[in-house]
């Protein structure tokens, strides 16, 4: 198992539990104490995680509602539930469609699904996304990327964005989120983006959500749009009951992608 899948399986115990212990995450990885103690180190470093004596929690009982890790963080994180998430999102996409991504690392896999979709139009205010596409297969879209001020997560905001999805009109629109609650609804913690996402599921006539089920209960300081806006919620199996009828409730239709979770690799004791 290559150090960032290990990373991985670490963040996704450590927010499913809210905390663990150096020798479980030892044993459950079949690694030395050692090299745990690193990997720890490292996404501590990152912000990813609090460590503590014999082992690590959630950051800080809750991390800040601005905290926006960068593109590369984000990545590394639920790589398993994205893919899953991105396929069944893919499946939603008609051959000639305009369609609308936003920026993120879910919707960036998405991107990597729609390379052979014939006839689409992409609209994307992320340069991720627009060069996956652009290096697409033999069905290659048609894509158009506004332009506007990047951020930590690579996505162009601010007025030129906004401006220039105000001009369009898009079949649907798949929106990737910082974070879901009943009461904040489908947040962000940049308030440019926030502006540049609303204006693009303004400019679609269907929205779905891309969501991991490690969003439920992160509230970015920034309202995308509330729960009840979405037509479709992509999360996957992982998400919890109340997060399930919460969804349900506001009026959107669910689909829970099945994955399969990383699985513990022999490595050598010494790390």
């Amino acid at each position: 198992m290559l150090a960032a899948e290990r990373q991985t399986r670490i963040l996704h115990e450590v927010e499913h539990r809210g905390a663990v212990r150096v020798t479980e995450l030892a044993r459950l990885l079949n690694v030395s104490d050692m090299t745990i103690r690193r990997d720890l180190d490292t996404l501590a470093a990152q912000g990813q995680l609090a460590k503590v004596h014999g082992g690590a929690t959630v950051t800080g009982g809750g991390k800040p509602s601005t905290d926006e890790p960068g593109f590369e963080a984000k990545w590394a994180r639920q790589t398993a539930e994205k893919e899953a998430i991105a396929a069944a999102a893919a499946a939603l996409v008609e051959p000639g469609s305009a369609v609308g991504l936003s920026a993120g690392t879910t919707t960036w896999t998405l991107a990597h699904h729609l390379r052979d979709i014939p006839g689409l139009t992409v609209v994307t205010n992320s340069m991720r996304v627009a060069e996956v596409l652009h290096k697409g297969g033999e069905e290659t879209p048609n894509v158009v990327l506004t332009g506007g001020v990047r951020t930590p997560s690579d996505a162009l905001v601010g007025p030129v964005a906004v401006s220039s999805l105000r001009l369009l009109h898009l079949d649907v629109v798949f929106l990737g989120v910082h974070g879901m609650n009943a009461r904040a609804g489908f947040t962000t913690p940049n308030l440019h983006e926030a502006d540049t996402d609303q204006a693009l599921v303004a400019a679609g006539q269907r929205l779905v959500v891309l969501a991991d089920h490690t969003k439920w209960g992160i509230i970015g300081i920034s309202t995308i749009v509330p729960l009840d806006q979405a037509d479709v919620v992509v999360s996957d199996e992982g998400l919890s009951q109340e997060a399930r009828t919460m969804i349900a409730e506001a009026g959107a239709e669910l689909v829970l992608a099945p994955y399969v979770a990383p699985r513990p690799a022999e490595e050598s004791r010494t790390g």
